[in-house]
């Protein structure tokens, strides 16, 4: 059985959608290169995490500025041309061209894509994660189910129902990809809901650089005697996007960040893996780049670090006879 190799991809959203398909597909190519079979890029990598953006709002009033902000940022996000009402993958839309693309990358390059996107469906922006496999395209989509803090001001709630496992083969190995995005961690029952479909990798693209992040990623590993890969961006004042540019905004026009000395770092990233054991199997990557780790037997390693604690379905942990989990349109 050939090793499964798994790399993380710490960079920041480029000024444009376009440009950030480009860095994607040359990053997965090189990644490719060196023989990884999964990459991982981070949370809202394709259309923009809203980094430090207020869009004029304030409760129970909104601007002409604030408006013309999100219109902006609206027109960077993706157009996956998805006409299920919950997002559950009806492709029979144009779109935009994105899926087309990351189906092309993936396709190309051989390697399993599982990507952070901002998604517009009509007016409105979802929060998700796509899963693209080389042979079958597009096999799954999560929707973050709560946006965090003031991400609600410019995001939708996604459904349930996106909390489907994606199960598939990997390098000749059995793999079931579960992804809870960003504070989507922090919910107790949403993890469970991962646990109980036997997620083998589970995926944390996230905008959280706190030192106590990686913590929880050492916490979910444990708790769900599974790898974990967290992945965040890189990001400086001088890649921040367009749209995340209060002060362009309030002008009305669009400001151009110039190259300089004492570039400010806004989020230094912080990407990890952690083994179902809970070891660090890297250092957290700081800065821009990419890290990889090779698991020789998915299987075998779970199974074993699941002898003392397995919280799966039909795990002795889960309790099936005293805890009953339900999640609303996802058969468990």
């Amino acid at each position: 059985m050939p090793p499964l190799k798994l790399t993380v991809a710490q960079y920041a959203t480029c000024r444009t959608r376009a440009e950030t398909l480009t860095l994607l597909r040359e990053k997965t190519t090189a990644a490719a290169e060196t023989g990884t079979n999964l990459i991982l890029f981070p949370e809202a990598f394709l259309g923009g995490y809203p980094r430090g953006s207020a869009f004029n709002a304030v409760i129970g009033d909104q601007t002409d500025t604030g408006r013309k902000q999100y219109h902006e940022y609206w027109t960077q996000a993706v157009d996956l041309g998805d006409t299920h009402p919950d997002g559950l993958g009806r492709y029979d839309a144009p779109g935009d061209g994105t899926r087309e693309f990351l189906e092309g990358v993936a396709r190309d390059t051989g390697v399993f894509l599982v990507v952070g996107v901002v998604e517009k469906v009509g007016a409105t922006l979802f929060c998700g994660v796509v899963f693209v496999c080389p042979k079958g395209g597009i096999v799954g989509k999560r929707r973050k189910v709560m946006p965090t803090g003031a991400e609600r001001v410019v995001w939708g709630i996604g459904s349930p129902k996106t909390l489907k496992a994606v199960k598939s083969e990997i390098a000749g190995q059995k793999v079931t990809l579960g992804a809870a995005i960003s504070w989507e961690n922090y919910m107790p029952l949403l993890r469970a809901t991962l646990y109980t479909q036997n997620t083998n990798i589970y995926l944390a693209p996230t905008a959280d650089a706190r030192e106590s992040w990686i913590s929880t990623m050492r916490h979910i590993a444990l708790e769900g005697r599974c790898y974990v890969l967290g992945c965040n961006q890189f990001v400086t004042d001088h890649t921040l996007p367009a749209f995340a540019n209060d002060v362009a905004a309030e002008a009305g026009e669009e400001v151009l960040v110039e190259e300089e000395e004492g570039e400010e770092i806004l989020c230094d990233g912080g990407s990890v893996v952690f083994d179902p054991m809970g070891k660090l199997l890297t250092s957290p990557l700081f800065g821009e780049g990419m890290l990889s780790v090779v698991v020789e037997d998915l299987e075998s390693e779970v199974v074993r670090a699941k002898m003392d604690f397995d919280t799966g379905l039909g795990g002795h942990y889960s309790r099936g006879d005293a805890f009953k989990l339900e999640v609303t349109g996802l058969e468990l």
